[in-house]
């Protein structure tokens, strides 16, 4: 679930949250040919392009000094979107009773199953709780690769 960018969540937590948004999640990926560096911002009242772009132009001047990637990338910043990330315990908390995909970095319980798709049910310890088909498990958070809301429409 980290991908390897603690490093960079150490950098860019602290400038999101020192702008009033709280910083959700950090993604590098390659489309098409292109890499992009992109991070996703919350607030309560949720998200607008005028929040993007002001949290960009301050990671755009951090980026310019600390130069934390060596290849080039586009800095993407944009609100989680009605299928947000959860990452921090806190959002296990937050979000419970929602319908919930969980992706784990390795397959757990007695069936051996890396993806879970159920009800959140909350968080004992530093486990989410989530209700799949009337069964509840417990997933280590250290060991989610992914989990996303699913949207009701």
């Amino acid at each position: 679930m980290r991908q390897n960018n603690d490093a960079l969540w150490a950098m860019v937590e602290p400038v999101v949250t020192g702008l009033g948004y709280e910083l959700v999640e950090i993604e590098y990926l390659s489309q098409d040919g292109m890499n992009i560096l992109r991070i996703y911002i919350d607030q309560e009242n949720g998200i607008t392009a005028d929040d993007c772009g002001k949290v960009s132009l301050q990671l755009s001047a951090l980026f310019d000094v600390e130069e934390p990637m060596s290849a080039r990338y586009n800095l993407e910043v944009s609100s989680p979107g009605l299928d947000r990330p959860l990452r921090k315990t806190s959002d296990f908390e937050r979000f419970a009773g929602n319908r919930v995909k969980i992706k784990m970095t390795m397959p757990v319980g007695m069936d051996n199953r890396r993806n879970f798709t159920g009800i959140l049910v909350g968080v004992t310890a530093d486990q989410a709780r989530i209700e799949v088909d009337g069964e509840e498990y417990e997933l280590p958070i250290a060991a989610i690769e992914k989990a996303r809301i699913i949207p009701k429409y």
